[in-house]
């Protein structure tokens, strides 16, 4: 069954005061079945945050629909459901920080820059983006979701620069690195970024495979990043 079905069986919890029901329903529901939590988890929370972003700033542009359907590839006979859920967690009264909290136990163990909060924020960066403008209030939204997912400032620095590359040409941000560090460290850097951004750690920590355009887009930047500057070493 694909996670997109699973989605629809929360259709009839949700009403149009209280989808937050839906995540307590994910919870309970699949209790004993930890993995196929995190893959409904990790959708709800897609669905959820990236609606209440679209609030936030006010308008939803074409492009940004169009980025949301890349993100989700959607079978049409799920996509009424999907749609249904967007729309009541954009209505709810509850305000994103709220949702943002429950979906940071996510990570179990509360650890900092946990992996997969942080594929839920690539995903809500690739929504923002796809305009061709972050606009301040997204950024301001993504920046708080971050700090409610404990996310630290140096590490949403480089979650940005990876999504701002095309404009801001600066691959050291992308890898987090100085450009005082030696080709060696930036090497292994770059491979252990690049192991934590392949599609099977992803769908290990709970991403569901219809999500795996955030591994490319994340994969692309990095090799983007690390070939510029194996280029600059070289020409040095």
């Amino acid at each position: 069954m694909s996670i997109f079905a699973r989605l629809g069986q929360f259709v009839s919890i949700a009403t149009s005061d209280a989808f937050s029901g839906v995540i307590e329903a994910v919870r309970t529901v699949f209790e004993g079945d930890p993995e196929t939590r995190r893959r409904v988890a990790f959708s709800v929370a897609m669905i959820a945050l990236s609606a209440k972003m679209a609030k936030a700033d006010g308008i939803v542009t074409p492009d940004e629909v169009v980025a949301f359907q890349e993100l989700f590839e959607i079978p049409d006979k799920e996509a009424r459901n999907v749609a249904r859920l967007y729309n009541l967690a954009k209505q709810d009264v509850a305000g994103y920080e709220s949702y943002a909290s429950k979906m940071a136990v996510l990570c179990g163990t509360g650890e900092e820059n946990c992996l997969v909060l942080e594929d839920i924020l690539d995903g809500l960066f690739h929504i923002a983006k796809a305009d061709g403008v972050l606009h301040e209030k997204e950024q301001s939204f993504l920046a708080r979701v971050a700090e409610i997912f404990r996310v630290d400032e140096a590490h949403f620095e480089r979650i940005i620069a990876r999504h701002t590359y095309e404009t801001t040409r600066d691959p050291y941000a992308v890898l987090g690195l100085s450009r005082e560090a030696t080709f060696d460290t930036i090497k292994k850097h770059y491979r252990r970024l690049v192991s934590d951004a392949h599609p099977d750690r992803l769908i290990a920590r709970g991403v569901p495979e219809e999500f795996l355009a955030i591994a490319n887009s994340r994969m692309a930047a990095l090799n983007a990043a690390y070939a510029a500057i194996e280029k600059e070493r070289k020409a040095a």
